[in-house]
């Protein structure tokens, strides 16, 4: 009996050290090699609520390709991880972009941009979309990013219909349902929303045209309250996010205020041309009728230099056009130029080389986002988030500070998987060639700065996804997709 004990007892060692010899699971999906986990969360049924960056949106277009790499989307391949289920999105029909109505590109909607490397500039793709704009899709989605929706877009009655946006019109369950209802009968049990960049961007890509095309920060209050509170209600569980400054997109970075190379000749040429618009506001001066911090900064002065400054039209100088005096003056670093701006800039008015646009013929308002125009995006935004951050506290939801992302992107950039990412038009690899939405590696980054934020609420502990195994710019040719 004593042998049989001592042999069932080296048996048992016998086995202990095999087992400890054993490398302990770790799992690659984890932030810490753990087994993954959904924490309290239940990602079983994920929706997904916002604008053009959550539709996938990119380089000016709407396509099957870039909707699969919205940033929801790519959540939604972790969600699925731990029990999360499928996860539908409205597709376009191509890679082209857009939509088509009787075989014929719709104007205003695509096709998408590609990068043309002989000329280092942008071109819409050739063809056509086949996606036809009076198509409706049957069934629920559970991607319900709509580009181009303003906060109260999403709770607005007939945004469905013809009337309405098309992206919505083409999969709402009726043409009088909203976006928060459609999403709501799917009875999600985890949601995701950003909203509120449309509500200044109008405004701002306009160069401040239209003070309307900003949402009142109070209506934003009122509404985004009335959609988290529905999301939330039950103890629902989600993340949302605050917005950055539109400012510091690249689509107002990348075209400097200083851009005109003049020689000495053409440069004494311009100030003998502005010489009595000049006098004018010495005359003024005289007549108190401006100050001389303002005579200084309306002056207009050019050099023999490769960086003289455009000249604008500015609403918000003293206005002295029943003088003969127009209200000009040239652009500072306080100042955003828009993208397009940079195509032109140096152009011509009907040939003539005397009228330069940005020189001789100062710049319209729609070209530039002036600093006094700055300020008022940035005083909404500012509204804005306090408003989101304020409804995630009170509704305990997962809070990602986009801003704080956008403000690294824009200055010192963000590495992310040994890559750097910046907010730089096409090199800083985060944008794409619209200026406004996002490359796919940058809506990779995004949404694992979801993930993040889910996983310090929520207790989950996604790694997310590796950014290099995104692309920064698509193809011309989609078969190379």
């Amino acid at each position: 009996m004593i042998k049989n004990f001592k042999w069932l007892l080296l048996v048992s060692l016998t086995f202990v050290a095999c087992s400890s010899d054993e490398e302990p699971f770790v799992d690659p999906n984890s932030t810490d090699g753990t087994p993954l986990t959904a924490g309290t969360a239940d990602f079983s049924k994920y929706v997904a609520l916002g604008d053009s960056f959550a539709a996938g949106f990119s380089d000016n277009a709407l396509f099957m390709e870039g909707q699969k790499n919205s940033y929801p989307n790519i959540i939604a391949t972790q969600f699925a991880l731990v029990g999360g289920g499928d996860f539908t999105n409205p597709f376009m029909n191509d890679n082209i972009g857009g939509f088509s109505s009787g075989g014929v590109q719709v104007p205003g909607f695509g096709p998408r941009l590609w990068f043309n490397p002989l000329t280092s500039s942008p071109l819409p793709v050739s063809g056509v979309s086949t996606t036809d704009i009076s198509t409706h899709l049957s069934g629920s989605f559970n991607n319900m990013g709509i580009p181009g929706a303003r906060s109260f877009h999403l709770t607005f009655s007939g945004y469905g219909s013809s009337a309405g946006n098309p992206y919505f019109a083409r999969f709402a369950s009726s043409p009088t349902a909203t976006v928060l209802q459609d999403a709501l009968a799917q009875n999600p049990t985890f949601f995701s929303l950003w909203i509120g960049g449309n509500d200044v961007l109008g405004y701002a890509t306009s160069g401040g045209l239209n003070p309307a095309d900003i949402t009142a920060p109070a209506t934003f209050d009122a509404v985004y309250n009335s959609i988290v509170g529905q999301l939330a209600a039950g103890g629902r569980k989600g993340v949302v996010a605050n917005l950055p400054y539109v400012s510091t997109l690249p689509y107002f970075t990348t075209v400097p205020h200083n851009p005109v190379p003049l020689d000495a000749t053409t440069a004494a040429q311009l100030n003998a041309g502005y010489a009595a618009y000049n006098n004018g506001l010495l005359f003024a001066q005289s007549n108190g009728l401006l100050t001389a911090d303002e005579v200084a900064r309306r002056t207009i002065s050019f050099s023999a230099s490769s960086t003289n400054r455009v000249v604008m039209v500015d609403e918000y100088l003293t206005n002295l056009t029943g003088f003969g005096i127009p209200s000009y003056r040239q652009a500072t670093n306080e100042d955003l130029v828009v993208l397009p701006a940079r195509t032109f800039i140096g152009t011509t008015v009907g040939g003539n080389p005397a009228q330069v646009n940005g020189i001789s013929v100062p710049l319209a308002d729609q070209w530039i986002l002036s600093k006094d125009e700055i300020l008022e995006v940035k005083t909404a935004t500012d509204a804005y988030n306090q408003t989101i951050q304020s409804a995630a506290t009170a509704n305990g939801l997962a809070f990602v500070d986009a801003k704080t992302v956008m403000d690294q992107l824009s200055t010192t950039g963000i590495v992310a998987n040994n890559y750097t990412l910046t907010s730089a038009y096409v090199t800083g690899a985060t944008f794409s060639l619209d200026g406004v939405h996002p490359s796919p590696r940058g809506y990779a980054y995004i949404a694992n700065i979801f993930l993040k934020a889910i996983n310090t609420a929520y207790g989950s502990n996604f790694k997310g996804v590796n950014v290099g195994t995104y692309r920064i710019l698509y193809p011309q040719d989609p078969a190379n997709f």
